[in-house]
This record gives C-alpha cells, structure tokens and sequence, in this order.
C-alpha cells in the first residue's frame, strides 16, 4: 500500500479541519454547565451526529469488521439494529426525566431518585470501567495505524499510534469541552459514514473482478474452505453466494459469540444501559436545547444506526473472502509466545515442534497442520522466517527463553476455525487441557488460560484499507482520516464524559463542595490531560493475546460488571415509585457481586446471558427489599430546568417508522430471508 502526494494533503486538511472548527465554535467557558454541556444549546443535527461519532469508533471498525469477518458475519449487526430500537424507547422514556431533573451526570440522577451513596457508587465504577474503556478504543485505533504503516514499509509501535490518537483528541477537549466535541463530531461522523461507504464500494469491486476462488466459513462448525467463483457472476451475486449462510441475523443457541438467545433479552441490557445510561453518550443529550431537540437528535442518530451495518460489517465480510490467507499469516506474532509457553508446559506433546535456527528445507519438510516454533539466534532473518507460513512463529532466542510456562495453564482457541486449520493441534490441546484441569482440581489451584488464534480476525478492515482502495489518489489518506477521526471522536466523548463525572460526581462532592465554577472548568481540563495519559499507558497493554482476539468482545464484556445493575436500578427506579433509597445501592452492588462470581464460577456462560441472569437477579432483589421496606409516600421527580420539555410528536412519528424499519431488515436477513 502507498500513501502518496494526495492521502497525505487529504489526511492533514482533514485533521487539522476537525481540530480548528470545533475550536472555533467553542466559546470561552465561564461555568461548567458552559464547558461539559455546551451551556445546554445543542441542536437536534448536532446531537444526532454527535451521538453516532461518539459511538462509531475503531471499535465498530476494527472490532466489529473483526467478528463479521469470522464465523458470525452479518449477526454482529444486532449491536447497531438493536440500538436504533433502544435509541427510540431512551427518547421518549428516559430522556424526559434526566432533562427535567437539569442533571449534568447520569449518576446524579440516582441522587435525584435513591441517595448520594448510590450516586458515588455508580460514579466510581463507571470511572473504573471507563479507564478500560479509553485503553481499548486508543488501542483499537492504533492497531489499525501500525497494521496499515507494516503496508507501507513503516514499523510504528502501538504505543507512538495511542499517543498520536490521544494527543490529537486531548488538544480540543480540553480547551473546548462538550460544545468542540459536537462540532468536530458534526466531521468526523459525516466522513466515517461516507469513508465506510468508499471502503464497502471497493471491497464488492475487488469482489468482483476475482477470477479464481474465495474463502467461505461455515456458521455451525466455523471450517473454513475455499470456493470456486462463477466467472460470469457479479459482484453482489458472488457476495451472496460465498455468504448466504452467514447473513443471518440469528445464530445457533450454543454459539459463543452472539447465540440468538441472547437477543431475547441478554443484548438489550447493554444497548439501554449504553444509550440511555451511558455517560460519553448521553452527554450530548443532556445538553440539548429543549426536549424536543433531544428527542429529534436521537430519532435521527437511530436512523443512521440502520445504515452503519451495511458501511462496516458488509466489507468485514467480504474482507474474509478475499483475504482469509493474509488474517491467517498475521496470526502468527499473537501465536508466537503462547505457543513457545505450551512447548515448554507440555514438552512431550507433538503438537508444537521447536526448531533452532531453521533452514528453508528443513521448513518446507515439517507438517502444515501443526505450529512450529522457530528460534533464530539472527534477529535479520525474523521476518523473513515468519513469512515462510502462518504455521511457522518464527522469535528470537532472547524471547523464546522469556516465555515461561505457567503452572496449571490450559491452551485454548479463540476462534470456531482453528479446529479445521489444526486439526492435530485442537486434539493434543483437548487432552492436555483435560490433563490440567484434573491437576489443578485435585490441589485447588486456579486455571489460567493461553489463547492460540487461527485468524487475526481485527485485521479485516487494515486488509480492504491496503489492498482494495485505488493508491495515490486520495482515497487512502480520507478513509485513514475517517478513521483517525472516528476514534478521535469517540475518546474524546469518554475524556470529557470521565471529566465531567469526577469533577461534579466526585470532587463537588466530597474534595470541595464549595468550589469555584473556574476551579471546575480548571479541574475538568486537567482531568482530561491525566485521563489522556491512562488511555495512551494502557493502549498497549491490550494487545496482548491472553486478553482477547477481538477488542469488541472486550469492551463489551467489560461493561458487563456495572450496566445490567444500573440498568436494573433505573428502570426499577422509575416504574416503582415506592422502591425505598437503599433499593439503589443494593441493586449496583449486587450486579457487581454477582456478574464477578459468575464469571469466574461458571465462565462457559456466554456474557450476554450472564449479564441477563444479573439482571433478573438485581430486579428480584430491589423487589423484596420494596416489598419489605417501601416509602410511604412514592417519589415526585421535580422539574429543575429552565428549557422547554415539550414533546416532539414529528420526533414521536419518525421514531415508529424506524422501529418498523429494524424489524424488516431482521425479516430480511433471517432463514426465510438471504440466509435461507
């Protein structure tokens, strides 16, 4: 891949366009309410971008291309189809309240309706899980900037792609506060939609113009095979005919990544916790004009939510098709160290052979179904070694002799298509893990777990950025400038979203009441530096392959320890007037309590389901406690606001013809639908 005169010029214009005009329409904040809620003036466009840049990030491109381009496919849609649903019930349910109650945070709502414990309470693990959260999407963007450098003959580090990232995002925020991120946002939303068009446009082009094979992946058994295309087929034809069965929108029950049971109840509870309960996003809300502009900013992002899937997971899709070979190849340097671990845990086993200093004919001779380690004293013949195939984790001496086994450690796979690719492998695995599983349990040990990858599936969209956009002309540099924008955007929302839930959550509260509203603007900028330099020091950590193979999967598995119990708590807060103060700190702490044992006692529970059974558990217990202790008389949510909360009924209208929309497109990508 290059990057020529054009993507250059492209890419700094638009850069420096997004960080000038959302310095620009920001004015000199005066009090907090100017600097975290942009005095509360945002209009209905302005919120709608807003919302969908907050959320479309390198998250959305690299993690959900990531998982489309697996075994899942077009399932992973739910996350955004389910949104445009969850994004109209928020409107109309939750936002009238949180507007009326002229809150600056979520959690002090929960002040509003329980007690200032349950406030803090929400705050301090919502500032925890953003801290994950700032980690993750820094690094989801700079992931994708050392994948793309690799192409073009460059080596830039994880951590020089997070600093880049979260300096370019810290600079605005921290001058201008929510009013500069809604402008920028107004940008960069624009060109990640548009940018994620130009992608899918040439992926179907490249699709098309393939004369030979593809590779497919089978749903159930996730074997991957390769597929002889029909010469005279077109673009689309062939697309449908390579995927039919993984553009279903309901996978098998026992599926480990989004089984459809998970639709029914275990999906929702994040999609109402992070669009009506989430800070970063609803933040644009609460700094809305009037209920009205509220309530048609978020319709118009819903609206926008049906389009997204067909802009990033289409082209992960097809990103597999084409490149399934490349995905494999680039497993190798996650395999590496886990593999060299296994080897020396289980030195008698077969399964992974270890090779000093190698000769070509000595690689070409070892078996293709089985991983074989490579030490090389040379440090020069790395890559070259590497290349020989993705079965071949070639590593210096230095780090093979640093991977030490840990005791009690099971290797398992990350991905349904590591079976078909070592089939070998996979059986020698299943023993030895049945082997350690006996040891630990007879001593009490704890089980760790080592992950061995087929595909790097997070590559998917690095793949159609490299090897399917048309070099030189421009379309390269706008598409990496979408890109950078789109996680610009979205951590800029978590910065100042954090900002804003320490300093009136926690400092107002508890460091002095009494402060300033300068000192407030003041510390809000300075907790956005500091909270720049947390997500740039983690960034790196997360590329670790003992955490995950897919970044999206960890984001939203994380999330899983606070959403269900705050969800649990608002909901039952807001339809049971008599549920007494302490209802609220009982229902956080006992998701927290209850999704951290089930994680570890019973982790073959998908996190979907488990977040529903914390779910449930939390509503059953906020219920006895009503039962038993309820208020005497219930609670009156009194207006505290000066703008107007007249509903939008045009809002209203629009927001049914989206719901009517969502519904079709799962009829549409269904058994009886393509899938069928």
């Amino acid at each position: 891949m290059t990057f020529g005169i054009a993507d250059l010029v492209v890419f700094v214009v638009f850069v420096a366009s997004v960080i000038t005009v959302g310095l620009l329409k920001s004015k000199r904040e005066a009090s907090g309410e100017d600097y975290f809620l942009a005095g509360r003036g945002l209009h209905w466009w302005l919120i709608g971008f807003s919302l969908i840049a907050a959320n479309i990030s390198t998250e959305q491109f690299v993690g959900m291309s990531g998982n489309a381009a697996s075994h899942v496919g077009l399932a992973i849609a739910s996350y955004e189809w389910m949104a445009a649903i969850t994004l109209v019930v928020v409107a109309f349910a939750f936002l009238p309240y949180f507007l009326r109650a002229g809150i600056y945070t979520i959690p002090e709502f929960l002040e509003v309706r329980y007690n200032a414990a349950a406030r803090t309470i929400m705050a301090a693990a919502t500032i925890c899980i953003y801290m994950l959260l700032l980690g993750a999407v820094t690094y989801a963007g700079a992931v994708t900037i050392s994948t793309l450098a690799a192409k073009m003959g460059y080596s830039v580090s994880l951590f020089a792609g997070a600093t880049v990232i979260g300096l370019i995002a810290m600079v605005y925020v921290a001058i201008g506060g929510l009013k500069a991120c809604a402008w920028a946002d107004l940008i960069q939303g624009s060109a990640l939609i548009v940018g994620g068009a130009v992608i899918m446009f040439f992926a179907f082009r490249k699709l098309g113009m393939v004369t030979e094979a593809a590779h497919v992946v089978d749903v159930q058994s996730g074997a991957v095979a390769i597929q002889q295309l029909a010469p005279d087929a077109g673009a689309f034809e062939r697309f449908v005919d390579l995927n039919a069965p993984r553009l279903n929108m309901f996978l098998p029950a026992s599926d480990p990544i989004l089984p459809w049971t998970a639709l029914l109840l275990g999906l929702w509870i994040p999609n109402f916790y992070y669009w009506g309960l989430n800070q970063y996003i609803t933040q644009r809300t609460l700094g809305s004009a009037s209920l009205a502009q509220g309530q048609k900013g978020i319709v118009f992002a819903a609206f926008m939510k049906l389009i997204i899937p067909f802009v990033i997971v289409i082209p992960g899709i097809i990103a597999f098709n084409l490149f399934a070979g490349d995905m494999r190849q680039t497993s190798t340097g996650d395999n590496a160290v886990v593999a060299a671990r296994y080897v020396k845990a289980n030195p008698a086993s077969k399964a992974v052979a270890v090779v000093e200093n190698p000769t070509d004919e000595q690689l070409a001779a070892l078996p293709a179904d089985r991983m074989v380690v490579a030490v090389l004293s040379d440090q020069a013949r790395l890559d070259k070694t590497r290349s020989s195939g993705p079965n071949v984790l070639a590593m210096t001496k230095s780090a093979f002799d640093a991977a030490l086994p840990v005791p009690y450690s099971t290797f398992s796979t990350d991905d349904k298509s590591f079976a078909s690719v070592y089939p070998d492998l996979s059986r020698e695995l299943e023993e030895f893990n049945r082997g350690v599983i006996a040891s630990a349990a007879s001593t009490g040990a704890q089980i760790t777990s080592e992950k061995l990858i087929a595909y790097k599936y997070d590559t998917a969209m690095a793949q159609l950025i490299g090897n399917v956009l048309p070099q030189g002309v421009g379309f390269v540099g706008f598409v990496l400038a979408a890109l950078l924008g789109a996680v610009v955007s979205s951590l800029a929302a978590m910065l100042n979203a954090a900002s804003t839930i320490f300093t009136m959550d926690i400092y107002t509260r508890y460091i002095r009441r009494n402060a300033s509203q300068k000192a407030i603007v003041f510390l809000g900028r300075a907790c956005v530096v500091v909270f720049t330099g947390i997500a740039i020091f983690l960034a790196p950590q997360l590329g670790n392959p003992k955490i995950s193979n897919s970044i999206f999967t960890i984001i939203q598995e994380g999330q899983g320890f606070i959403s269900p119990g705050i969800l649990a708590v608002f909901v039952f807060g807001l339809v049971v007037r008599r549920a007494p103060a302490m209802a609220g700190v009982v229902g956080l702490v006992t998701n927290i309590v209850a999704y951290g044992t089930l994680k570890l006692a019973v982790p073959d529970i998908q996190f979907l389901n488990r977040m529903a059974l914390c779910f449930g558990l939390c509503i059953a217990v906020m219920a006895v406690l009503t039962l038993t202790r309820p208020l005497k008389a219930p609670i009156e949510f009194k207006t505290n606001t000066r703008i107007d909360l007249t509903q939008s009924r045009g809002a209203l209208v629009a927001g049914i013809v989206v719901v009517v929309l969502t519904l079709a497109l799962y009829v549409v990508f269904s058994p009886i639908g393509f899938a069928g």
